[in-house]
């Protein structure tokens, strides 16, 4: 009995002793700010990347890529893995990530529609002019005087998100110099957007890369995007381009995949000479 009790209490004593040397501590991948927006009368919340060394390479500059959908329990946390592995293993350069956390992406995503169906099922729809306003004046002013940026951003949306990315593209297209559209709403209003393409982007005047992509999908949904890279092709000068269909991913699962097939494009592997 004296054995077995003192085999317990040498048990207890070493367990205590591993638990006082544990330490424990944050993990930290970046900063989230809460931005107060006069445009939209709101407080909007951001989740930002920083790539590892931001803090002590002061003389770096660094792309930035907008997320829209970008709370943490949407899409913020995987683009920022594939961001993270592309700069590791395929010559990425460091990148920062801004994800926009949604409060009601039916709102903030869409433009306004005068279709009955829509108007019941969307019914706080038709506010992406203000949206739009709150990118360029408000978030990437704000990005832009306290990170380190350089001039290149890249915007990410997907479904609504993609229909936002395409409105900003046809009626912003400066304020960003990749545009990552996949499955794009474009069936949004009748596709009035997809309808006025030719207006829209025989105006572009600065150079921009446009990635569209496309799974299994909606046969409207496949259509309208396949339009779009169509109509993107007829401004080679520019507008440089390109689509890729998924035949094996469906609406719910081709964000991540189309994701690391645009950075393939930007950023193919090489074998090590």
């Amino acid at each position: 009995m004296k054995k077995i009790l003192s085999i317990c209490i040498l048990t207890f004593l070493f367990s205590k002793n591993l638990h006082s040397q544990e330490t424990k501590k944050p993990l930290t991948i970046g900063e989230t700010v809460t931005l107060k927006s006069n445009i939209l009368s709101q407080d909007r919340m951001l989740h930002i990347y920083l790539p590892e060394g931001y803090e002590t390479n002061d003389s770096i500059t660094y792309p930035v890529m907008y997320v829209l959908d970008g709370s943490l329990n949407e899409d913020f946390i995987h683009v920022t893995g594939l961001v993270q592995f592309f700069n590791l293993q395929l010559h990425m350069p460091k990148t920062i990530v801004v994800g926009i956390a949604n409060i009601d992406r039916k709102h903030d995503l869409t433009f306004p529609t005068e279709i009955p169906d829509l108007k019941k099922d969307y019914p706080t729809t038709g506010g992406s002019e203000k949206f739009i306003a709150f990118i360029e004046k408000e978030l990437q002013p704000y990005i832009t005087a306290n990170y380190k940026t350089s001039e290149k951003k890249y915007l990410l949306g997907q479904s609504l998100g993609g229909l936002l990315a395409t409105e900003i593209l046809f009626k912003k297209p400066e304020l960003f110099t990749n545009y990552i559209i996949t499955s794009p709403s474009l069936w949004w209003d009748d596709q009035s957007l997809l309808k006025n393409a030719t207006s829209y982007l025989s105006k572009i005047q600065k150079p921009v890369y446009v990635y569209v992509a496309v799974g299994e999908e909606h046969k409207i949904m496949i259509r309208d995007a396949k339009t779009l890279a169509s109509e993107l092709k007829k401004y080679p000068n520019k507008i440089k381009s390109d689509f890729q269909f998924f035949p094996k991913e469906n609406h719910a699962t081709i964000l991540h995949n189309s994701l690391y097939k645009a950075f393939l494009i930007e950023f193919p592997y090489k074998e090590s000479k």
